[in-house]
């Protein structure tokens, strides 16, 4: 079974620096219909205006991945880490026990436009951590493992038994994944238009796939998709 989320009914957040869209229900933003999916909890589209960005705030027993599309986010926390995501990096942070973090346009001139991702941990209370890596050209043409909970593949490291994969897909191209007995992932389009498993989805859209074995995403155009496999 296919549920698709459309782009268009997500929750919205504007003010004069950002653009918000939040897949589930987040901040002032309240569905009871769409409060997560598994452990999966927040997928936020945020696009934030040159020189703009969140000033230090705390969080707590959530794993938080940043996945950059366009621009540069430059990251700040309580452990004393700085740096800069740009496409084909991906961020992780473990808030665990608790850590203040800061985010903000790197740019002066251009926006940046990045996902916010957060999974519910499976053991609370975790020493906080951070995790950065570059997956690059790795991502191009088929499903590149980039968080799991081992590790496993040169991937981030999780506190959850979820693994998150990412594939930038040209026109007519196929990405493939079979999950593990009882297991169900949430596929994203960050952008581009792809079929999935026979549903047409476009940029911003989400499905929810349980039940199913195999999944196919193929790219009507040049496409680039998450795919969270879940317990």
């Amino acid at each position: 079974m296919i549920s698709v989320r459309r782009s268009a009914e997500r929750g919205r957040f504007d003010i004069d620096w950002l653009q918000s869209r939040h897949t589930f229900s987040f901040g002032h933003y309240l569905d009871p219909n769409h409060m997560g999916f598994g452990a999966l909890r927040v997928i936020n589209e945020d696009r934030v205006a040159p020189g703009a960005g969140f000033p230090p705030h705390g969080h707590a027993d959530m794993e938080i991945v940043s996945y950059v599309l366009d621009g540069a986010l430059e990251h700040r926390d309580s452990l004393g880490t700085g740096s800069v995501i740009r496409p084909g990096d991906v961020q992780r942070m473990s808030a665990g026990t608790g850590i203040r973090h800061a985010e903000y346009n790197a740019s002066d001139s251009a926006p940046v436009h990045f996902l916010q991702i957060w999974i519910q941990p499976g053991t609370r209370g975790v020493t906080p951590g951070y995790e950065q890596k570059a997956f690059g050209d790795a991502l191009k043409g088929a499903f590149r493992l980039v968080a799991s909970p081992d590790g496993r593949d040169g991937s981030l490291t999780i506190h959850q038994d979820a693994a998150l994969y990412a594939a930038r897909l040209a026109a007519g191209e196929t990405a493939a994944l079979t999950l593990g007995d009882g297991r169900r992932a949430w596929l994203q389009v960050a952008r581009g238009s792809v079929t999935a498993n026979g549903a047409r989805l476009d940029a911003g859209d989400g499905a929810g796939l349980t039940g199913v074995a195999d999944i196919a995403v193929a790219a009507e155009t040049d496409a680039e998709v998450l795919l969270f496999d879940l317990a």
